[in-house]
């Protein structure tokens, strides 16, 4: 687990001197709460499975916010749901975040990001409460779904035992972009991890200014990587500041066709 130190007068320092080349009051007001849906298609053929991945929600209270997301899940109409990771900073937010992802309508899987870990959180708050709605908060745990179409594994901390089956759509969930780089023996059909938050800040031709350790060149959207093709989605929330430019908080809805399960060249970064 990365150290707590996660170069905060670094970070503000950075943030504030992007300040002036943002547009306005967009990057204040607008993005941080500007929710976009991006749709990727794994396979070809006719679609037999939908979920939806989103991540790093860091919920301060903002229940108006998290209960819209929750909503916009809803109309999506996903056959279930994952979740990567920071619900909270702080553990006195972790049971009304729960709470509130109860509402989702269908199954939920999700795993525990570095803050969940160090707000030092129940987490027997998201296991139940998980498993009420037929998902499960896992800690390098495995789960079968879709009658065994789908292998689905939550990887917490490394080594993380994964067992992939040829027949089945392999998933992992993992927090950290970077860990795709450590599974050592694990090639999966996707992997799914949040952490960056895209950078939240993202200039044109540069890209994202500032990226969490455990990120490497793995900031945002869909990689090639040693374990498999890997998307990162930039999060439901901020960290440090309420602040996004050119990087919206995003649900990112992947539907199945038949095998192969590949993403468009087009969608992965080179």
């Amino acid at each position: 687990m990365q150290s707590r130190k996660l170069k905060r007068r670094h970070f503000l320092g950075l943030m504030a001197g992007a300040i002036p080349a943002m547009a306005g009051t967009d990057a204040w007001l607008v993005e941080p709460e500007w929710l976009a849906i991006r749709r990727l298609r794994l396979g070809s053929g006719p679609v037999w499975h939908r979920f939806v991945h989103f991540t790093d929600v860091h919920f301060r209270g903002d229940v108006d916010y998290l209960n819209r997301v929750v909503a916009q899940i809803n109309r999506l109409a996903p056959d279930f749901a994952c979740f990567t990771g920071d619900l909270v900073e702080e553990a006195e937010f972790f049971e009304p975040a729960v709470e509130i992802l109860r509402g989702i309508r269908a199954p939920l899987f999700g795993i525990p990001g570095n803050h969940d870990h160090w707000s030092g959180a129940d987490f027997g708050v998201a296991r139940r409460a998980f498993a009420a709605n037929g998902g499960a908060w896992l800690q390098n745990q495995q789960v079968l779904l879709a009658e065994g179409r789908i292998v689905l594994t939550g990887a917490d901390r490394l080594p993380c035992p994964v067992i992939a089956r040829p027949e089945s759509f392999n998933l992992l969930l993992m927090h950290y972009p970077l860990w795709a780089e450590f599974l050592q023996g694990v090639r999966a059909d996707l992997l799914l991890a949040g952490h960056s938050h895209g950078g939240q800040v993202r200039i044109p031709g540069i890209g994202a200014l500032i990226k969490p350790s455990l990120t490497g060149r793995y900031d945002l959207g869909a990689f090639e990587t040693p374990a498999g093709q890997l998307y990162v989605n930039p999060g439901i929330g901020t960290f440090h500041l309420n602040v996004r430019f050119n990087c919206r908080p995003e649900l990112t809805v992947f539907e199945l066709g038949s095998p192969p399960y590949r993403l468009p060249a087009a969608d992965i970064a080179a």
